[in-house]
């Protein structure tokens, strides 16, 4: 029986670590790590190709990762627990948003995540960010589309507060993981697909989506053709040295709030 495992230590450029995790887990299937500048992968098997490809990210980002890559191997410890213990619930919005292993709040709205495996669990200053725009706009009456749903956790918030929600990404583990947090929180979501706003049928009430400033760029027309008339249109993800690419490309609509977090910065508009 092997009693090791192999653990990548990535520290890099802190604006970058959920995107490089989110890059990561595209190759790797076993748990990651988040930290405020780092990604911790552990495996029973060899992660050069996961160093390599890292690295190869990087050369097409110019080296704005700023990378620093260790390897170790380690005796077999409980490392999921061990991460479940460092993980602490948080409060957003009319949300509390905790993991499995920690009791509901009375006062509050409560959406269970187990990060583990998992991006989204609202500790991201984006995922807060959007958490409290949902919590003032989102009401039981509006229909809504969560644009790059991930973890769901977005879509779930607007479930709760009793809207009509469909949901979308590109990436099928994205997909799989906003199926089982919907079921892990006994919820169901209107409509869930693989792809992207342009695959919408209809208009809605509140787009969200929760991107980068590029793609967010990339999407303009549809996320603004797939909002009602005088619907809202509620944008992050953006990174602050971002945020006029996405003020121009929404420029005919609306401002009404502007969030900023940390360097990151949450749009809502009005068609």
């Amino acid at each position: 029986m092997n009693t090791n495992y192999n653990e990548l230590t990535i520290r890099l450029n802190r604006v970058f670590v959920e995107i490089v995790a989110d890059f990561v887990s595209n190759i790797h299937i076993d748990g990651l790590e988040l930290g405020d500048d780092y990604i911790i992968v552990r495996s029973p098997n060899e992660l050069t190709n996961i160093v390599e490809a890292i690295e190869s990210l990087d050369n097409e980002l110019s080296g704005a990762l700023n990378l620093d890559i260790t390897q170790e191997s380690k005796k077999n410890i409980d490392w999921i627990k061990q991460y479940q213990d460092s993980i602490e619930p948080i409060e957003a919005g009319k949300f509390y948003i905790f993991p499995s292993w920690y009791e509901e709040k009375d006062d509050l709205i409560n959406i269970k995540i187990d990060p583990a495996l998992a991006f989204g669990s609202g500790h991201h200053a984006t995922t807060f960010s959007c958490l409290n725009a949902i919590s003032k706009y989102v009401t039981p009456d509006k229909e809504i589309i969560d644009v790059g749903c991930g973890s769901g956790i977005l879509g779930l918030a607007c479930t709760k507060l009793g809207a009509k929600v469909d949901l979308c990404d590109t990436d099928p583990l994205s997909v799989n993981s906003c199926k089982e947090n919907f079921e892990l929180n006994n919820e169901k979501f209107h409509s869930l697909w693989e792809g992207s706003v342009n695959k919408a049928t209809k208009k809605y009430d509140i787009v969200i989506a929760n991107i980068i400033a590029d793609v967010l760029k990339f999407l303009s027309k549809d996320l603004i053709k797939s909002c009602n008339p005088d619907g809202t249109i509620i944008l992050s993800g953006i990174l602050d040295t971002k945020e006029d690419v996405v003020l121009d490309a929404f420029k005919e609509l609306t401002l009404i709030e502007r969030i900023l977090k940390d360097e990151w910065i949450t749009l809502v508009y009005s068609k």
